[in-house]
């Protein structure tokens, strides 16, 4: 059995061989990106807050921060970075939750208020019969409710009213052609195959500040079913309504003309308010 021999000793004036360094960077603890952790964290939490309606605002709050602090651990020396990724994806993320969250929570407070407000707002007053009997005075048929819409209209007189405005409608002239004439002396006559009709109405102002006249609608149906608007045909009355501003107890009379179709009659259909129910009124 053979022995190894020593290694052969350096010969007189020759340096020994050098010595590998040691392995540093596999005995050294990696350091961790702690502003990655936080920015995860932070993101994280503003994305929880950002799915709760009372809190959102915490949530708008943390979020943009987490988004800051990710963008910038991702930039610095240190292990661990793909915390800094998760805490920039969930910060976007979160942003976009909040935005719809927040948007949902508004549009079911609009469709609740403008539910309340537009439902069962109208109210209308006919006029009194003085010619009726007395019988006239029986309880009323289980479809009054129905009262107002197009098959059932009301008579001219009546007072449609929502918390702010008393509409009456005064009377309907077929024939407005004389009217419009006598109107602003631009006013051109109504082209062929149609003519002008004429509505008269009354308004009044019943809320607690001031209003417009326009806030009141007040438009015709024709029996084929096409609405018209004083507005589709640019044409003014001597008494023509304006933008006229009152307040609680003030009121204003005025005319409007519709271009109505040759052979077509018309239903007049009142809207007391911007955001009140039509009725339609029977001329």
């Amino acid at each position: 059995m053979s022995v190894p021999s020593p290694p052969a000793a350096p010969s007189p004036g020759q340096l020994p061989p050098p010595i590998p360094p040691a392995d540093v960077s596999a005995s050294a603890p990696k350091k961790t990106n702690v502003l990655a952790l936080v920015a995860m964290i932070v993101a994280i939490v503003g994305f929880i807050f950002a799915c709760v309606p009372g809190a959102l605002i915490v949530g708008w709050i943390l979020l943009p921060i987490a988004f800051v602090l990710s963008i910038v651990s991702l930039f610095l020396k240190g292990d661990r970075k793909w915390m800094g990724v998760v805490g920039l994806v969930v910060s976007i993320v979160g942003t976009i939750v909040g935005f719809v969250v927040f948007f949902a929570v508004i549009a079911n407070a609009a469709s609740e208020a403008f539910g309340e407000i537009g439902s069962g707002e109208t109210t209308v007053t006919q006029p009194a019969d003085e010619d009726a009997a007395p019988a006239a005075e029986e309880e009323e048929p289980a479809d009054a409710a129905e009262q107002g819409t197009r098959e059932t209209p009301y008579p001219l007189g009546s007072e449609i009213s929502s918390d702010d405005w008393t509409v009456m409608v005064n009377s309907h002239a077929v024939d407005g052609a004389a009217a419009v004439a006598d109107g602003f002396e631009f006013n051109e006559p109504a082209p062929a195959g149609s003519h002008y009709e004429i509505v008269n109405y009354t308004l009044t102002y019943t809320g607690d500040e001031s209003g417009l006249s326009p806030e009141v609608g007040v438009a015709v149906v024709t029996s084929a079913g096409n609405v018209v608007n004083s507005y589709d045909n640019i044409v003014i009355l001597s008494d023509d309504f304006g933008a006229d501003e009152l307040y609680n107890g003030a009121s204003a009379t005025g005319s409007q003309a519709f271009l109505v179709p040759d052979g077509e009659t018309v239903l007049i259909r009142v809207r007391p308010g911007v955001l009140a129910d039509e009725v339609f009124v029977q001329p």
